[in-house]
Parts: C-alpha cells; sequence; structure tokens
C-alpha cells in the first residue's frame, strides 16, 4: 500500500478512532494525541500485507490508548497521599470531559471508568461499546478470551451497580437488541419492557415527510416530538425488520441500512436498563456527520 493510499485510509478511520481514543481516556485532549500517535506508528510500519486496515487501526489505536491508561494509572499510584479536600482544591474537573463523557456513554459509566484497571476498561469498551469479540480484545490487553470477559464482566457489574447496588441492569447494546428483537416480532409487551414510561422519540424533518409518503404502504404515523411508551412502541412495532444493529458515534442503536449505507439511523439514549430517548435522523446531511458502523 502506497504511502498515499494508507493515509487516505487512515483519514476515513479517523472519526472512527478518534470516538474509540476518547471512550478509552475520557480525554479529547488525550484523545487527539492518541490518534496523532497511531498515524506515526502506522505510517512507520510495513502495511503491504495488512489485509484489514480497518481492524489494524483498531488495534493499534487501542495499543495505544492502553498504554497512556496504565502510564496515568501509574502516575495515580506513585501520587503522595493527601486529603480529599486538597485533592479537589488542586484539581478540579473538566466540565467539558464530563459533558461529553456523560452523553457519549451514560452518566453511571463516566462515574465508574475512572475507577477500573487499564484491561478491564478497554475490554469493557470495546466490547459493550464497540462490538469487538473478546477473541478480539484479549490479544490487545494480553490475556485469554475466557479472562478477557471476566474483565468485561467485572467492569459491567461495577457499571450496573452505580446507582443502586441491588439491582441488575442489562447493558446499552443488551437494551438496543431486545428493543429491535421486539419491535421485529411485533411484541407489544416486549417493546413496552425496555421503554421508559416517559420515553421522548424525536424525529428529523426528513424522517417525518417519509413516513407520510410512505402511509399508504403502512408506514406508522410521526411528528417531530412524540412522547410515552405506549406511542412510541405504536410507531416502532413491527417497522424494524429491515433495521440492523449498529453503533452510533460509539453508541448501540439500530439503523436502516440497504447494501450497507445509512439511510435512517436510530439513536437510542438508555438509563437503568431502559430507553429514554430515541432520536431518530433521516436527512442524508445529517446521517453524514454520524458516525455509523455496521455490527451485524
Amino acid at each position: 500500500m502506497t504511502d498515499q493510499s494508507l493515509s487516505a485510509r487512515f483519514e476515513e478511520n479517523r472519526p472512527r478512532l478518534r470516538a474509540l481514543a476518547y471512550r478509552l481516556l475520557g480525554s479529547t485532549g488525550e484523545a487527539e494525541d492518541a490518534v496523532q500517535e497511531t498515524w506515526l506508528r502506522i505510517s512507520q510500519a510495513d502495511s503491504g500485507a495488512v489485509e484489514n486496515i480497518g481492524g489494524w487501526l483498531t488495534t493499534v489505536a487501542t495499543h495505544v490508548c492502553f498504554d497512556l491508561l496504565r502510564a496515568r494509572k501509574t502516575r495515580e499510584n506513585a501520587a503522595p497521599a493527601i486529603g480529599a479536600d486538597a485533592v479537589a482544591a488542586s484539581a478540579p474537573g473538566d466540565p467539558e470531559r464530563d459533558v461529553l463523557l456523560a452523553d457519549a456513554v451514560g452518566s453511571a459509566m463516566m462515574i465508574v471508568l475512572d475507577t477500573l484497571s487499564p484491561a478491564e476498561r478497554v475490554a469493557f469498551v470495546l466490547h459493550d461499546l464497540f462490538g469487538l469479540s473478546f477473541e478480539e480484545v484479549g490479544p490487545i490487553v494480553g490475556r485469554s478470551t475466557v479472562a478477557t470477559r471476566q474483565l468485561a464482566s467485572r467492569a459491567r457489574r461495577l457499571v450496573q451497580r452505580v446507582g443502586d447496588p441491588e439491582q441488575e441492569v442489562p447493558s446499552q447494546r443488551e437494551v438496543a437488541q431486545a428493543f429491535m428483537a421486539a419491535s421485529r416480532d411485533g411484541n407489544l409487551e416486549a417493546v413496552l419492557a425496555v421503554l421508559d414510561p416517559d420515553v421522548v422519540l424525536r424525529a428529523d424533518a426528513a424522517a417525518v415527510r417519509a413516513a407520510a409518503a410512505n402511509a399508504s404502504r403502512g408506514a406508522p404515523r410521526l411528528v417531530r416530538e412524540l412522547r410515552g411508551a405506549a406511542d412510541v412502541a405504536r410507531v416502532f412495532l413491527g417497522s424494524a425488520r429491515a433495521a440492523r444493529a449498529v453503533l452510533v458515534d460509539g453508541t448501540p442503536g439500530a439503523a436502516w441500512a440497504p447494501g450497507g449505507r445509512a439511510r435512517a439511523v436510530w439513536a437510542f439514549k438508555v438509563e437503568r436498563g431502559r430507553i429514554v430517548e430515541v432520536e431518530l435522523t433521516a436527512d442524508p446531511r445529517s446521517i453524514e456527520r454520524i458516525e455509523v458502523l455496521l455490527v451485524d
């Protein structure tokens, strides 16, 4: 592969690598640095025998982030023990980081991610948020498939326990998958089970127009904003038969993607095991600005 073609492929993958690095590191600045370091590493490597460029870039970027996480943990462990008040005064939080990370992976996960070991964090983020198999993640963290599964499982339990230690809460991906399966099957009870009673569905103008144009063919009636589990469930019942599981900016969602190209995207916001918000996007220009990765 020529330097020019490698550079082009890297730029194609840059948004995904940035999203991956951000979720692993929790800092926009560190994420940008990690992506740049990834480019430096691959530009100096022999890419001629690489068949899966996307997978290779993901692996290299994750190794970079893993190294940064371990270095961070080492610094934390070496830091002198001082009082909590002094810590708060000398190291204030980063508001931008807190808001962005809360939006990306949920407030409970934001609290827990920084408490995980580097290996746990990598295993959890790559598997639960980016859909990589444990067989793929294991070599990155230097563990067996079974050990990697255990790392992610422990991290997931810690996330679930935040807010209610007695309640077992399914992962965002499990909730999204359950919602899609119930919608495809037309199972009203199962759809309602994963929707918050006050769930809100927001559809862009393109989605509303498309639904109106296809009403004679059974398309559900859409408005720009719809509230309540019963009304939202009726929109989706049976209408997701052609939807595929995707990652929407790194978060589990769904998309109608004929030929592998997303034409409509559903982004789910999940809290405490239920969907509280659904964003439906059908405008092509808006979809171009969204990172949509097919995972099935």
